[in-house]
């Protein structure tokens, strides 16, 4: 059965392509935007990047691991990077070093695969510059009167395609027009001129005519995909919140630029709720990988309750599903346990699969998963399950729990705030909490990128 994928730009299922097998050279080419590194991913950016995972999985069991190149990008220079350098005191490339260090961590921690190439936004800044120049050439984008860049959306008469916006809303979500630099309302930035109060010491040479500065954000994205993929790709997934205006300026500024179709699928995952509700500190639903497992939970839970819902309907996302979730993979792993290692001739677990290349169902593959272990017909097929098992990325010899689900949760709130003030320099206050952890039981342990707790000895 081909894998076949719900298509954000038609509307439409449709089959993934093939790689040519007369072609040794023919691979499939699959790009998802990655983080952007100046702070912990949460839990709803997970959500994409386990999605994507999967994905990955499912292509190399159908086209072969040799035949599937996967980029996933870091974004290491935008006003939020920036902004949190200047926060911190430390250069850009040190913070974004260290939150991109986090980051790795996490996706190891819940078992995704690594991208084949993990480009960086600032290793590119010469391809960026060079399509800003081809567009210029070509009379698509145009330097405004402060040496910036800007994209002129009416050369591009395709534009809103993917996303189906409108004129009227098109002003209406653009509403910080500035009419000192753009020619049109939509216009967006390529190059951003350089600005002392707020770009600290961050910039580089400009194209043609254009004044020192840095990238906008969408220019990055394209220029890297050019660079590792090409200029067409077979696939390019990320969350619906990057659709507009994102992906749809990635398409614009590639299709002008390279005069070629940019994508030939796009997928996009929806958003996550926690507790019925759409994330954010001050509700208190707001929740790290670190965050739930300093409560006790394991990464693979986390995964497990990533993948109950469709990845293109909103998934509630509560602590009793990851419950759950633990509750479901000890069944799995005594399951697991009581398979005899030579593998039977039939494929048991194959509607796993099959249900995963129906527009990536997880909650139907989870479904079959389960009708087929609690069956307890035929003879058991440890190949077969292995092979379930790696498409979904549920690592059934990963620990169940983790150091840190030992520190009691007041310790562990009281050590992020602790951390929180040292980093603001409110050394008073960092001195008062530590005081505060030890007449608790515990010390604070403080190093370049993080901190470490240990219990006190008696």
């Amino acid at each position: 059965m081909p894998i076949r994928l719900h298509d954000s730009l038609s509307r439409e299922l449709r089959e993934l392509r093939r790689p040519d097998p007369l072609n040794p050279q023919d691979v499939f080419s699959f790009y998802n935007c990655g983080p952007t590194v100046y702070a912990p991913a949460h839990i709803g950016n997970f959500r994409t990047f386990v999605v994507n995972d999967v994905l990955r999985r499912l292509l190399e069991l159908e086209f072969g691991p040799d035949k599937v190149k996967h980029v996933r990008n870091l974004t290491d220079v935008d006003d939020r990077t920036i902004g949190q350098s200047k926060k911190e005191g430390h250069p850009l490339g040190e913070i974004t070093k260290k939150w991109t260090n986090l980051f790795h961590a996490d996706c190891d921690a819940l078992n995704c695969l690594r991208p084949h190439v993990e480009p960086t936004a600032t290793g590119h800044i010469r391809e960026q510059v060079d399509m800003i120049e081809v567009l210029m050439r070509k009379g698509n984008a145009y330097r405004a009167a402060d040496g910036s860049v800007y994209f002129k959306i009416s050369s591009f008469p395709g534009y809103g395609a993917l996303s189906r916006i409108k004129e009227r809303e098109l002003k209406v979500t653009n509403s910080a027009f500035d009419s000192d630099h753009k020619n049109d309302i939509g216009d967006f930035a390529l190059w951003k001129a350089f600005k002392p109060e707020d770009d600290g010491d961050v910039k580089w040479s400009g194209p043609d005519g254009a004044a020192a500065g840095r990238p906008g954000w969408h220019i990055e994205c394209s220029a890297m995909i050019k660079k590792h993929l090409g200029e067409t790709i077979d696939l390019h997934t990320g969350g619906v919140d990057l659709l507009f205006p994102h992906h749809e300026n990635e398409i614009a500024q590639s299709q002008c630029c390279n005069g070629t179709t940019f994508a030939r699928h796009w997928y996009h995952s929806e958003h996550l709720l926690v507790e019925g509700t759409t994330m954010s500190k001050s509700k208190g639903n707001y929740y790290t990988l670190g965050d739930l497992v300093a409560k006790g939970y394991s990464p693979m839970a986390v995964r497990y309750a990533l993948l109950m819902g469709h990845p293109r309907k909103q998934l509630n996302f509560t602590l009793d599903t990851v419950h759950a979730a633990e509750k479901a993979l000890a069944s799995l792993r005594a399951h697991r346990a009581a398979l005899a290692p030579a593998a039977a001739v039939h494929e048991a677990f194959a509607p796993v699969i099959a249900a995963l290349q129906d527009d990536l169902n997880t909650p139907a593959a989870l479904g079959a998963l389960f009708t087929i272990i609690n069956r307890k017909e035929g003879q058991p097929d440890a190949t077969s399950f292995d092979r379930a098992m790696f498409a979904l990325g549920l690592d059934l010899t990963a620990p169940t729990t983790s150091a840190k689900a030992e520190t009691p949760g007041a310790v562990t709130v009281l050590a992020e705030k602790r951390w929180a003030a040292k980093q603001s320099k409110d050394f008073a206050a960092a001195d008062a909490l530590r005081k505060e952890l030890a007449a608790a039981g515990w010390s604070m342990l403080d190093g370049k990128d993080g901190y470490k707790l240990e219990p006190l000895k008696k």
